[in-house]
This record gives C-alpha cells, sequence and structure tokens, in this order.
C-alpha cells in the first residue's frame, strides 16, 4: 500500500469514526429508539380488511374524521401505500 492509499485510508477511518462518535452522542434514535412525536388522539376505530389472492397486496380500510384511510400491504412485507378519500360519505354516517 503506498502512502496515498493509507493516508486516504486514515482519512476516512477518522471521518468514519467520528461519524460514528456525533450519531452515539445526539440522543436520537439510535439511543433512545422509542423517542417519537407527541401523540394526539388515536383512533381505534375497526378497520375494513380485504384479504385478497396469494401474490397480491391486502387492503385495509377505516374513517379517520370525515376521510376515508386506504392501507395497502403484503403480508408482513416492510413496504405499503397509503390512500386517502377525503369526504368520504361513509365516514360522515358513523
Amino acid at each position: 500500500m503506498n502512502a496515498r492509499t493509507r493516508i486516504a485510508a486514515g482519512a476516512l477511518t477518522a471521518t468514519l469514526a467520528l461519524g460514528a462518535t456525533g450519531c452515539a452522542l445526539d440522543g436520537g434514535k439510535a439511543t433512545q429508539p422509542l423517542l417519537d412525536a407527541p401523540k394526539g388522539a388515536i383512533n381505534k376505530q375497526p378497520m375494513d380488511i380485504v384479504v385478497m389472492s396469494d401474490g397480491f397486496s391486502n387492503v385495509g380500510a377505516k374513517c379517520d374524521g370525515p376521510n376515508r384511510v386506504y392501507v395497502i400491504f403484503h403480508g408482513d412485507d416492510k413496504y405499503g401505500s397509503v390512500a386517502v378519500a377525503p369526504n368520504d360519505p361513509r365516514c360522515t354516517t358513523r
């Protein structure tokens, strides 16, 4: 390894070490994993679930105020999506 490579490797190591130390000391998610934003009202109303055939995403829907909220998910996977139908008539009659 030549001198230029050793200097670059040393600089990279120092940068990573300082970055890791800074992340550990900021009191953020790494050290306080449940430090979330304050909670407002909690909606515990039941959700309508649409279970699709294997290979297709499932859908959950519920009212949140006057809006119908749809959550699309696929099993226990980490991804999903959200859609909102504003002023849905089904939500104003409940």
